[in-house]
C-alpha cells in the first residue's frame, strides 16, 4: 500500500516512515527538503498519486499567532484538495490533547482550525491527539527561563515518548478511519514543574525551577485538565525515567 507522510523528515515523521516501510509499505517521506511543500502546494499532486493513506505530522515552523494559523489552514486546505484529486481513502493527522481547552494560545487556535478542516471535509479521517512529548521538556524549560531561574506551571500533565506517539500514528494509519479522535498519553500523571525539574537534573542543569500556578504555557494559564487526556485514552508504555536513561546513553 502506498502511504505519504507529510512532515516525514521530522521527529515523529521519520519514525512513522521507518516503521511503515519496515512493514513492507511504499512510503513517501514528504517535506520541503524532499520537494513536497503542503504550504505552497509544490509537489503534492505528484507525491500523492496512487496513495491510499496520507499521514500529516507536519508542524508550523513558526509559533507566531498569524503564522501558525496560516500554516495549518493553508497547508490543510492544500493537502485535502490534493487528496480528493488523488482518491486518498484515509487521512490521519497528529494533533494535541487539550486543543479545545487551550484556545487562548495562537498555536492551539491553529491546531483547532486544522482539525475543523479535516472533520468538515470528505476524506475519511482519524485524528490522533497526543499529550506533550518527553522530548519537548527542554523547550518548556527554555520558554520559562528568567535569568538563572526557570518558571513553569504546577498543573498536571501526562507526557509521552515520541516513539510511543509514532506507534499510535502507525496503528491508526494501518487501521480503518474512525471518523473521530484517538487520544494517546504516557503512563504517568505528573506536575509540569516536577517533570521539568527531573529533566534538568538529568541534563545536569543546575538552574532553579520555580513552580508557579500562574506560569504560562504557550501563552495560556493551565489547570489540571488542560494537558491531561480523557478516560478512554490509550497509554504508551514508556515511563519518563526509562526515557531519561535511554536519552543519556
Amino acid at each position: 500500500m502506498k502511504m505519504v507522510v507529510i512532515g516525514g523528515t521530522g521527529l515523529i515523521g521519520t519514525k512513522v516512515v521507518t516503521k511503515l516501510r519496515g512493514q513492507g509499505h511504499e512510503v513517501v517521506a514528504a517535506a520541503p527538503s524532499t520537494g513536497v511543500n503542503a504550504l505552497t502546494g509544490e509537489g503534492l499532486d505528484e507525491a500523492l498519486a496512487g496513495a491510499q493513506v496520507v499521514v500529516d505530522v507536519a508542524n508550523s515552523p513558526s509559533f507566531e499567532d498569524q503564522a501558525v494559523l496560516k500554516f495549518f489552514e493553508t497547508s490543510g486546505r492544500n493537502l485535502l484538495a490534493a487528496e480528493a484529486k488523488a482518491g486518498v481513502k484515509h487521512h490521519v493527522a497528529l494533533s494535541v490533547v487539550g486543543t479545545e481547552r487551550l484556545l487562548g494560545s495562537g498555536y492551539f487556535r491553529g491546531k483547532m482550525a486544522q482539525e475543523k478542516l479535516i472533520t468538515a471535509g470528505r476524506i475519511p479521517y482519524t485524528l490522533v491527539r497526543a499529550t506533550q512529548f518527553f522530548e519537548f521538556m527542554g523547550g518548556i524549560a527554555k520558554a520559562g527561563t528568567e535569568g538563572d531561574t526557570v518558571r513553569v506551571s504546577t498543573a498536571l500533565m501526562q507526557p509521552i515518548s515520541s516513539d510511543d506517539v509514532s506507534d499510535a500514528v502507525v496503528e491508526a494509519a494501518l487501521g480503518a478511519p474512525v471518523q473521530g479522535i484517538i487520544e494517546v498519553a504516557g503512563p504517568e500523571r505528573m506536575r509540569v514543574a516536577d517533570v521539568v525539574q527531573r529533566y534538568m537534573n538529568a541534563k545536569q542543569d543546575g538552574r532553579k525551577v520555580i513552580a508557579d500556578a500562574h506560569a504560562l504555557y504557550f501563552g495560556v494559564e493551565l489547570d489540571d485538565q488542560s494537558l491531561t487526556p480523557g478516560d478512554q485514552a490509550r497509554m504508551g508504555p514508556t515511563r519518563f525515567e526509562e526515557w531519561l536513561r535511554r536519552s543519556a546513553t
